[in-house]
């Protein structure tokens, strides 16, 4: 995870590289001690919001910070479909632009890229891979039947008009 003294910047899946090293827990900038701890209240089941400061560092563009706002709405245990997104945003046409700008979110988990999924169910790509889409997904108590790219989200994404 990368921060700034603004906000958080990026998180990565993965293992940190063999020659990198972390600096202990309490050199820590505050943001990033308050980060690390939200994300493993999260992964303990016991935050279902992240209340953090970001920083998009003028890294992304405006059609991204829009998908991005609409990402951070979406509620836990909750999906919904890239076509969902662009119509809500005012764009119903673009929802593969919604998919580009989802894919390339640096701030996974946090802004929930993972609670998007296409418009019949099925698990699309993930920063993090497919394994890490449906872990995260089960975290929150959604049913995935598979790890692939056909494996579907149960229930069903059903668009309401309300």
């Amino acid at each position: 995870m990368w921060v700034s003294t603004a906000g958080v910047r990026r998180i990565e899946f993965g293992p940190l590289p063999r020659d990198r090293h972390t600096d202990p827990p309490e050199s820590w900038l505050p943001n990033l001690q308050n980060a690390a701890e939200q994300l493993k209240q999260y992964f303990q089941k016991d935050r279902t919001v992240f209340d953090l400061e970001l920083d998009f560092g003028g890294t992304t563009t405006s059609f991204q910070n829009e998908v991005y706002e609409r990402l951070l709405n979406i509620e836990y245990g909750h999906v919904v479909s890239y076509g969902l997104i662009a119509e809500e945003i005012g764009r119903p046409n673009m929802a593969r632009a919604v998919g580009q700008a989802v894919g390339a979110n640096p701030i996974p988990i946090v802004v929930p890229c993972h609670r998007v999924v296409a418009a019949d169910g099925r698990l699309t790509g993930f920063g993090g891979g497919l394994r890490a889409k449906v872990a995260l997904l089960t975290l929150e108590g959604i049913g995935v039947d598979g790890h692939q790219a056909n494996s579907k989200v149960h229930p069903e994404v059903i668009p309401l008009d309300l």
